[in-house]
């Protein structure tokens, strides 16, 4: 007597005969038997555990306003059309997938159809993945409002404050090769080749209508036409970039001895160091080549948080293309004036933060003090926090706040609720984009934050109880 194999894969293998100890019949087992019928008289809702975490995201997706969502859907009562699913089972399964590392659309289609969470989340309705994959990116802007309505509810209720704000940047690896990066005369080469291809197709179709199936067919125009599109983005971008690198000279130190140190050169993958040329990629225009984390350097994105010490909730989200962090600092902290009503009461920076134009125009109202450290001089017998004669009061005054003990002990918060925020964001899986172009990728980080900002309200939520 042996284990048969089961047909398929693994059907021709030989059966394995179960060991018979000596001086002792066949051990007595149990035995899967996947052929017999059950039947379960459960609703889904009765399957799904009381504390499961798809009950606690759809708790608070019920609790958003998706007005402009609802009033977008044309299917309506007494008119024809197909009626779309509800906006916030698509708005709570984006949230749910990002708690649980998902953020393929196909892969989110399979679990809706296997796993009991999202199933429950679907509650009998389909779901395709080209449906969540536009969802994901077609609203931005009310991607932004939620998150400013739920952190302004989290500032109602006490669990935030903007007394203090933490900011910092995670560059992340754009959807575009290295190697898809091509200077203006490759591109326009590209761009002619694109379009004799699209013109061919084109011709085709026109020309004998039944030569393959119109499927078929206007799948391959469709791509034709998104490459043509792609490569003729990229000769714009080489065209706006190319004065600059061609008219670039050596630009005298902006800060006195307290300069930062100068920016790489332009890596091979974004320009030609000997002629200046710049590139741009055929994949991803708007991607640009920057160090990451581990030194090299790839094609990426960078996104920055602003972080709420207390309660450790993003307040706001902004996304560039430029490696360094520098000139970030005011931006953001004109973004959170303009979405709260009021600028943040400390904002605590790293060093790359740290440009003397940016600390001026935060602390000209008075109203925002910035905690970041100060760069070290180039003269190693001068004091880094004594003034200069260049410096105007307010960043005299923040080179002398940074050696007091106060600050330095402020100034801890920062590693504490940033560097936190940027490991949870990749622990969710913000390593690399999957979407193209920066509005894309900004849709793609808002999702993040909302699913932190959820995490971080039930949890705050739990305790307080």
């Amino acid at each position: 007597m042996g284990l048969e194999n089961q047909s398929g894969l693994f059907s021709g293998l030989p059966t394995v005969p179960m060991p018979e100890p000596a001086g002792r019949g066949l051990p007595r087992l149990r035995l899967p038997i996947r052929n017999q019928v059950e039947v379960h008289w459960l609703t889904l809702d009765e399957l799904l555990p009381a504390e499961h975490r798809a009950r606690q995201v759809w708790s608070l997706v019920e609790q958003m306003d998706l007005s402009a969502l609802y009033r977008a859907i044309k299917a309506t009562e007494g008119r024809p059309g197909h009626p779309p699913g509800d906006p916030r089972l698509l708005v709570g399964l984006w949230l749910y997938a990002t708690l649980e590392q998902v953020g393929s659309a196909r892969m989110l289609e399979r679990l809706c159809r296997e796993q009991l969470g999202f199933r429950w989340m679907c509650g009998g309705v389909s779901v395709n993945y080209h449906t969540l994959a536009d969802f994901r990116v077609a609203h931005p802007a009310v991607l932004e409002d939620l998150l400013t309505r739920s952190f302004a509810a989290c500032l109602h209720s006490g669990l935030a404050s903007l007394d203090r704000v933490a900011q910092d940047g995670v560059r992340v690896r754009a959807n575009a090769g290295a190697a898809s990066f091509r200077r203006r005369q490759r591109l326009a080469d590209c761009h002619a080749l694109a379009r004799a291809e699209l013109a061919r197709l084109q011709t085709e179709v026109h020309a004998d209508p039944a030569a393959a199936s119109r499927r078929q067919r206007a799948a391959q125009e469709r791509a034709a036409r998104e490459r043509e599109a792609r490569v003729a983005e990229a000769l714009q971008v080489v065209e706006r970039l190319a004065p600059k690198h061609t008219a670039a000279v050596p630009e005298a130190p902006r800060h006195g001895p307290d300069a930062p140190p100068p920016e790489p050169p332009p890596t091979p993958a974004s320009s030609d160091a000997a002629g200046k040329q710049p590139r741009a990629s055929t994949t991803d225009a708007e991607a640009r080549v920057m160090k990451m984390a581990d030194g090299g350097f790839r094609p990426a994105f960078n996104v920055q948080f602003a972080t709420a010490t207390k309660g450790q909730l993003i307040a706001a989200v902004a996304i560039g293309n430029v490696g360094s962090d520098q000139g970030r600092l005011a931006p953001m902290a004109e973004q959170l004036a303009a979405r709260y009503g009021k600028p943040p009461g400390e904002m605590l920076v790293d060093g790359g933060f740290a440009k003397l134009a940016d600390i001026e125009a935060v602390s000209a109202s008075g109203e925002t003090t910035v905690y970041a450290p100060v760069p070290k001089p180039r003269d190693p017998q001068r004091d880094r926090h004594a003034p200069v004669a260049s410096d105007t009061p307010k960043v005299a005054a923040w080179r002398g706040r940074m050696a007091t003990p106060q600050a330095k002990t402020i100034y801890k918060d920062r590693a504490a609720t940033a560097e936190c925020i940027n490991a949870l964001a990749r622990n969710r899986g913000l390593q690399r984009f999957l979407v193209r172009g920066m509005a894309k990728a900004k849709a793609v980080a808002l999702w993040f934050a909302l699913a932190h900002n959820l995490a971080r309200i039930t949890s705050l939520r739990a305790a307080t109880a």
